[in-house]
């Protein structure tokens, strides 16, 4: 079975190519007085794959956490779900969660993986229509974080979402308001929301997530700059920046940053940046939240609180949210 992904979005009035919108992003947050570059371009192809890798090294727990209370609560977790039920995927990447949902919605009508990486969005689809052949499988490759089209062939049921890997995370609190907001939108009344959320713990843990031994997240940054070359002709030396991961308690959240090492310019786009040396470009911030926290985010969005599941040692948290 061979699947098409469906491009959808709104339509601006004056539409922007997304290579366009990459350009136009990148430049002015390096003309910024601190230099950053959106954390959604990490996820071309090869970051991709490299966050996948992320994913497996020995310090990062959110997924392994998040995957085992999936596979403690799925049960729970679908029993909150209204039957029949087209289920959306904001942001889907790997399978490997909604995988443990799917075990336990026989009954689901379609599941609608929605991604900006439009290759890995067709393969992850291929396999999971190789696995469960008699679920309806209607991927959208978009940017879930603007307005988008859910396909035709959806059935009458309720449209549940499913965003796993707190990637709420990434948001400052009053965009992940707007983006749960969005979702809502997206999703229409009476929805029903399943979100990972990580939480609040040590600092020793957190910093080593987000630097692992191995060295995985620090290629996973470097991308970035690799990209920005591949796509848009600039001239970075990515040996000449370095990987910095730490938590910023005050502010609750891991701050993800390439280090320039020396006095440098680097062209981008036919323009020149310098960088002294010591300089940063902030790539990605990710939000810590306690589940009271996260909870009072939701309500100003629009969303209840259902339910929350959390494993043993109160390292994550997945939360079950309902429309208003």
């Amino acid at each position: 079975m061979t699947i098409n992904p469906v491009f959808t979005g709104a339509t601006p009035l004056n539409p922007v190519a997304p290579e366009q919108q990459f350009r136009d992003d990148v430049l002015v947050g390096l003309a910024a007085a601190q230099k950053f570059i959106p954390a959604k371009y990490f996820y071309d192809e090869i970051g991709s794959d490299l966050f996948e890798s992320i994913t497996v090294q020995p310090e990062y727990y959110p997924t392994r956490t998040e995957i085992g209370i999936l596979d403690a609560s799925g049960p729970d977790i679908a029993a909150l779900l209204p039957a029949r039920a087209n289920l959306v995927e904001f942001g889907s990447g790997s399978t490997v969660k909604v995988r443990r949902l799917l075990t336990h919605l026989s009954d689901l009508a379609a599941y609608v993986p929605v991604d900006v990486s439009e290759s890995f969005l067709r393969s992850e689809a291929e396999t999971l229509s190789g696995d469960f052949p008699h679920l309806s499988i209607l991927p959208v490759a978009a940017d879930f974080t603007r307005p988008f089209t859910l396909p035709e062939g959806l059935s009458d049921g309720a449209v549940a979402g499913f965003f796993p890997g707190s990637t709420i995370g990434n948001f400052e609190p009053p965009q992940a308001v707007h983006l749960l907001a969005h979702f809502g939108r997206v999703l229409g009344r009476d929805a029903t929301l399943i979100v990972g959320v990580d939480l609040v713990k040590d600092k020793a843990v957190l910093d080593a997530a987000y630097d692992d031994a191995a060295g995985v997240t620090a290629g996973f940054n470097l991308n970035l700059l690799a990209r920005i070359n591949r796509e848009l002709g600039a001239d970075f030396d990515t040996s000449a920046f370095a990987h910095r991961a730490f938590f910023a308690t005050d502010a609750s959240r891991i701050e993800m940053h390439l280090v320039s090492l020396r006095a440098q310019d680097v062209v981008v786009a036919g323009r020149r940046f310098s960088f002294a040396e010591g300089e940063t470009i902030h790539t990605e911030n990710s939000y810590k939240y306690t589940i009271e926290r996260f909870r009072d985010l939701a309500d100003q969005a629009g969303w209840n609180a259902a339910k929350t599941w959390t494993d043993a040692e109160q390292l994550f948290s997945v939360h079950a949210l309902t429309r208003r």
